[in-house]
């Protein structure tokens, strides 16, 4: 008798977002689950020391990534452009779908 395994459920994907702050800053950052990470960010708590003081914050950009470790390159690789490479990247990318509004100022 063979044993029958169930296939393990593919591995989450993972997204790498930038986030426009209220101060117009931007924030970049990895998850699995953005909407969850959108809500975070613009909880009381906060989702990051940095967004905690800069709320509410938008979704401007997002990008699929295969693995943990690719979104981790790309992330660093964003981090490290100027602001005026940033702006460019934002400009030429498609816009993130539209989210559900859950708080309005």
């Amino acid at each position: 008798m063979t044993k029958s395994t169930s296939p393990s459920p593919p591995p989450a994907p993972w997204v790498v977002y930038i986030l426009r702050c209220r101060d117009n800053t931007l924030y970049t950052g990895i998850t699995t689950d953005i909407m969850r990470r959108l809500a975070e960010h613009n909880s009381p708590a906060g989702g990051c020391r940095y967004t905690r003081t800069r709320q509410p914050v938008a979704l401007v950009y997002s990008e699929a990534a295969f693995s943990r470790s690719e979104a981790t390159r790309r992330e660093r690789l964003i981090k490290r452009l100027s602001p005026a490479a940033k702006r460019l990247l934002l400009s030429t990318a498609p816009q993130p779908p539209s989210l559900p509004d859950t708080e309005r100022e």
